[in-house]
């Protein structure tokens, strides 16, 4: 295993491409046995370079115990530029507190966008569960439209099908 720890240090930090079309990151909290068992978050960012090939930028593990959170999202976006990411045009991410800050310090021109899992998610919150399924088919006609008009139309058509529910 101290192989593999040494490996997995050094693709953590081999220098990365300077620009990136977009950055996806997103955590995940799973249970972890060292010694106890702890809910322990890991944050994974990818890239999506500027020709379209996705790349794993990295993976963290976060104190057991803790959340996610902006101030640890800074310290891996912090890692990324420090490693070579000198912008992006968008990162793509969830609606956590504080993470818009977070990636406007260490990239100001970044555009941040709510994933669409999470825009879902949101929706969600505002409707009956027994309408979910429902919502979510028909909001999927919004977000895969083929062009922004296909897509303004559609919302038009969600809009008016949903009214005030």
């Amino acid at each position: 295993t101290d192989r593999i720890v040494e490996e997995m240090n050094e693709w953590m930090s081999r220098p990365l491409d300077p620009v990136y079309a977009a950055i996806f990151i997103d955590a995940i909290v799973v249970k972890v046995r060292d010694g106890q068992v702890a809910n322990r978050p890991f944050y994974a960012a990818i890239g999506v370079s500027v020709e379209g090939r996705k790349d794993v930028l990295g993976l963290w593990a976060g104190t057991p115990g803790q959340g996610e959170g902006a101030k640890y999202w800074m310290a891996v976006l912090t890692d990324l530029r420090n490693r070579g990411v000198v912008d992006t045009m968008f990162v793509v991410c969830d609606g956590l507190k504080g993470l818009p800050d977070s990636v406007t310090a260490v990239w100001p021109d970044a555009i941040v966008q709510t994933c669409v899992i999470h825009l879902l998610r949101n929706s969600f919150r505002l409707t009956s569960r027994k309408y979910w399924d429902r919502i979510a088919k028909e909001l999927k006609l919004v977000y895969t439209a083929p062009s922004v008009q296909a897509a303004s139309d559609q919302f038009e058509e969600f809009t008016a099908s949903w009214g005030e529910k």
